[in-house]
């Protein structure tokens, strides 16, 4: 969960999430490489009393930094294309989730069981209570099992929204008469919050999403239970 003082990331909780982090830090290290080096020769140029009037043309030093930047970019490109594939990657998933935004909630039903459907609404903050999380706790959780791999279609009736966990590395619009498909896979049990993060109309900061991570044997029960 994010909180006022963070600055970076929250703790992946899914293989994808932590990719993603991997694939920040590999190409933040690439950026901070070449703005030292670009500092470092521009400190250079300033503070140097060396000129050269008559120079015109320096084949090596221009075929050099024509190659170098083409060779950096290829470093970035080819793990962001990876990580782009798994984020799109589906295998058989185990149950598959339906997230449906309203004006200004979300709707879920889970399409392979018969009549577990609801809906979740923010729940009013109170003071009194410590374990209420202002602006992003709900009255109905999605519950899901971990350490299997979840199919999640997301659509709206109304305007598009845009349904978010950022600890799961997920963001997904729904679109208004559109199915959009997408997956998850929870590698560990706890609690994850998000957010609408598509600025659908007057009370678009009171829909936030509740994913609750559980064993596949209290699923079951959960399910068994709601039926």
């Amino acid at each position: 969960m994010a909180t006022w003082y963070n600055i970076n990331f929250q703790n992946g909780a899914s293989p994808l999430m932590e990719q993603i982090i991997f694939f920040h830090d590999h190409t933040l290290i690439i950026l901070i490489m070449i703005t030292i080096l670009v500092s470092y020769l521009m400190m250079n140029l300033f503070f140097n009393k060396y000129i050269n009037r008559f120079l015109l043309e320096g084949q090596m030093i221009e075929l050099i930094w024509t190659i170098t930047p083409a060779i950096t970019l290829i470093f970035i490109a080819l793990p962001s294309l990876r990580l782009l594939y798994l984020l799109d990657e589906l295998n058989n998933p185990l149950i598959t989730l339906k997230s449906i935004g309203h004006q200004w909630y979300w709707s879920y039903e889970y399409s392979d069981f018969n009549n577990v459907e609801f809906d979740s609404y923010m729940l009013q903050y109170e003071k009194n209570s410590p374990m209420n999380f202002r602006l992003l706790d709900v009255d109905n959780r999605v519950v899901l099992p971990m350490n299997n791999q979840i199919r999640v279609l997301v659509t709206a009736t109304d305007v598009i929204h845009s349904w978010t966990i950022p600890s799961l590395g997920i963001k997904i619009d729904a679109n208004p008469g559109r199915l959009n498909q997408t997956s998850l896979f929870i590698n560990r049990p706890g609690i994850f919050f998000g957010q609408c993060s598509e600025i659908c109309g007057a009370n678009h900061s009171f829909m936030p999403i509740v994913i609750e991570s559980i064993s596949i044997s209290n699923f079951i029960n959960w399910i068994n239970n709601y039926s």
